[in-house]
């Protein structure tokens, strides 16, 4: 199984981690001086249940990653509307996205039935850009 975690902050970065020990293949997508740091220093986790340091695949660029098993999503979600559009290099046709976002997500109305069945929220997803390239029907 391919995990891709866009966003490495300190969620992503924690399931990454914790998946890399595992022996998961899994790659992050991070920017800026903290991807800067897990190129050089590898990613470090600091716990009570024991620290330790994994060497996951990292970059800055969503296109080069290729296709996932899964995509977990641990960006704030003010950031997945203008990110969406980049991530379909990152889907197959069975490819799952696991959202961990806090909130109300995108896809929350989804199959709800009643008078809010498959309602979208602009404020969730301004011009639909979510909805078009993560279909609710692929996200856990």
């Amino acid at each position: 199984v391919r995990i891709v975690i866009v966003g490495a902050g300190a969620i992503g970065g924690y399931v990454g981690a914790r998946l890399c020990a595992a022996g998961a293949d899994v790659a992050l997508v991070a920017r800026g001086a903290h991807l800067g740091a897990m190129r050089e220093r590898g990613l470090r986790i600091e716990s009570p249940d024991g620290d330790l340091t994994v060497t996951p695949k990292v970059t800055d660029d969503v296109a080069s990653v290729g296709t996932a098993d899964v995509v977990m999503l641990g960006v704030k979600a003010s950031s997945l509307p203008a990110l969406a559009p980049q991530l379909g290099p990152l889907l197959a046709a069975d490819t799952v996205v696991v959202s961990m976002q806090n909130g109300l997500p995108w896809w929350y109305f989804h199959r709800e039935g009643g008078p809010l069945g498959d309602t979208s929220l602009a404020s969730l997803d301004p011009d639909g850009a979510l909805s078009r390239t993560l279909p609710p029907d692929r996200v856990i």
